[in-house]
């Protein structure tokens, strides 16, 4: 098979027992990473889940330019976010998805009496991870400028 048929590439296959947790992380939870660009050779999507204990908070984070999509697999997270100077939270059931926007700082709650499991797919192939002080970061990020834009190098 020549590197450039791309009809005979095979299909990788992770098991559910051998997920790994050397991926970004932040306090209250715990990332494992299933696939990514060092697990499979994904090029343009991060796929894991994140678990978190009941009653706990996670720490303020968002996952740089990439989009994150997340599954409610069990327990019943919420996922917070600001809204100008207040506080909005999504609670969520098994079943609900969530759609987090590049940038957008967030954390994940566990108000609930059993663990919360999500899954996560992000459209990078590694897991960005930038952990915040609060949800409302003193310098807010800003995209990387356009290859050709005014200003870009």
């Amino acid at each position: 098979m020549s590197d450039d048929d791309r009809w005979h590439r095979p299909l990788k296959q992770i098991r559910g027992g051998a997920l790994r947790g050397d991926t970004g992380q932040t306090t209250g939870m715990t990332r494992w990473e299933a696939i990514s660009g060092k697990t499979t050779g994904a090029e343009k999507l991060w796929m894991g889940q994140t678990h978190v204990a009941p009653g706990t908070k996670s720490g303020d984070h968002h996952h740089g330019e990439a989009e994150t999509a997340i599954y409610v697999l069990s327990g019943t997270p919420a996922f917070v976010f600001a809204d100008g100077d207040e506080e909005v939270r999504l609670e969520t059931q098994p079943g609900d998805y969530i759609f987090v926007p590049p940038y957008v700082p967030h954390r994940e709650e566990n108000p609930g009496a059993e663990e919360a499991v999500v899954v996560i797919a992000r459209s990078s192939q590694e897991g960005i991870v930038v952990n915040l002080e609060s949800l409302w970061p003193d310098t807010p990020p800003t995209a990387p400028e356009a290859p050709g834009a005014p200003g870009a190098r």
